[in-house]
Order: C-alpha cells, then sequence, then structure tokens
C-alpha cells in the first residue's frame, strides 16, 4: 500500500484480539480463565504485528491474561514500546460458563444464551453483564487515547467480547445492539477514528492493512 494513502486524521484506536488459544480451537468458553497461545497463535500474533507495527502506533495497553500479553509482546518487539497491562481489560468474567464448550452452554443454559443472543442484560454463569465490562474497560480505553499526540494511534490488546462492548460504548450504541456488532477472528482487529461528532468505527475485523475510504463519505 502507498504509504501516503493512509493519511491519519484525529487519533485512532485500534482494538487487536489475541490469537488462538487451545480453547478457541475447542469451542470452550475462556472468559477470565488464563489461557496461553498455540503456536498457531503465535504465527498469528508474529504475522499481524508487522503489520500493525507498520502503523507506527504510540503507544500499547492490554490485558494482564497470558493470551494477550503475549500477542501484545510480538508488537513491543517490533515497535521498542512498552506493554502497559491493564487487568481491566480482561475478558467477560462468565462464572461457571467458563471452561464450558458452546454446545453445554446451550444444552444447559439455553434460555440464558438466547436472552444474551437477543441483547437482553444477562449475568451469563452468574458472571458480568457487558455493560459491567464496558464501564470497567472503556474508561482504560480513553484515558490512553487522551495522551495520544495529535494524529497519534493507540493499540489496545484484549478479547472478543470486551473488544466489542468497549467499541459499542466508545460509539454511543445501546447496549442491545451490541451484539450486531459481528466477532473478531483471532488476532484480527477494529480501528476506532476520532471524528468531529465523537468516535467512529473505520475498520471491522480487519486483517489487513486500512484502506482509505475513497467517496462521498470520506
Amino acid at each position: 500500500m502507498n504509504e501516503d494513502a493512509y493519511k491519519r486524521t484525529g487519533r485512532r484506536v485500534v482494538l487487536w484480539r489475541h490469537g488462538q488459544t487451545a480453547w478457541n480451537v475447542e469451542r470452550r468458553f475462556q472468559g477470565t480463565t488464563d489461557i496461553e497461545l498455540t503456536e498457531v497463535g503465535i504465527a498469528q500474533a508474529r504475522r499481524a504485528a508487522r503489520l500493525l507495527a507498520s502503523l507506527k502506533p504510540d503507544a500499547i495497553i492490554s490485558s494482564d491474561l497470558k493470551r494477550a500479553s503475549t500477542t501484545a509482546g510480538e508488537l513491543s518487539g517490533l515497535t521498542g514500546h512498552t506493554v502497559t497491562f491493564d487487568p481491566q481489560l480482561r475478558e467477560t468474567y462468565a462464572g461457571v460458563w467458563q471452561g464450558m464448550t458452546h454446545q453445554d452452554i446451550i444444552a444447559e443454559f439455553g434460555d440464558q444464551y438466547a436472552a444474551w443472543k437477543r441483547g437482553e442484560p444477562v449475568r451469563r454463569g452468574g458472571g458480568e453483564l457487558e455493560t459491567e465490562v464496558a464501564d470497567r474497560a472503556a474508561p482504560v480505553v480513553l484515558r490512553h487515547a487522551e495522551k495520544l499526540p495529535e494524529d497519534g494511534t493507540l493499540v489496545v490488546v484484549s478479547h472478543g467480547g470486551t473488544i466489542r462492548t468497549t467499541i459499542g460504548r466508545l460509539l454511543g450504541l445501546e447496549s442491545r445492539h451490541w451484539e450486531s456488532l459481528g466477532g473478531l477472528s483471532n488476532c484480527c482487529w477494529s480501528v476506532l477514528g476520532e471524528g468531529a461528532r465523537g468516535w467512529r468505527l473505520l475498520e471491522h475485523n480487519a486483517g489487513t492493512l486500512p484502506e482509505p475510504v475513497l467517496g462521498d463519505d470520506d
């Protein structure tokens, strides 16, 4: 991509999901359980880090869980930035759901699972509400974004659920609509840009470098 084609205007936040874990492959709900990356996950992190490093991020923050911290370490090694770890960026605590496969969750907690997917406030497995996750994670992202220079870029390494709720909160969406934001694949990311009316979603579930928007809606 032509470097001049991607001209940053305003601060940007790149929300980057961690690489693959064994529990991801098994479709097992992780939550706050501290699961390490697989060899595939490490390779994913290395590939993605090379791309994200070309954006010349100004700062990196990360969940302190191993799957996120290891992912963040790959970008840190390329950029020289020290990673700031914050437990408030951890995945949603999901109580007894943690460690269960999605199939088992649906079999045992089908009504609760369906209500969650409908956008209703549900303490999955007796754990956190999605709004509570946003309450703890979004302020961390905003606090670090405010420290950026003009046109600076912050990379946030976190988890699928936490990233979705944080995006929803920063965009000002009602919580019942957060599920409409599709999930992130392992080691893919979303990009928020600072606009005249607040934060805007510029890229979602991306695995390549952002391209400029050429048209009437740029």
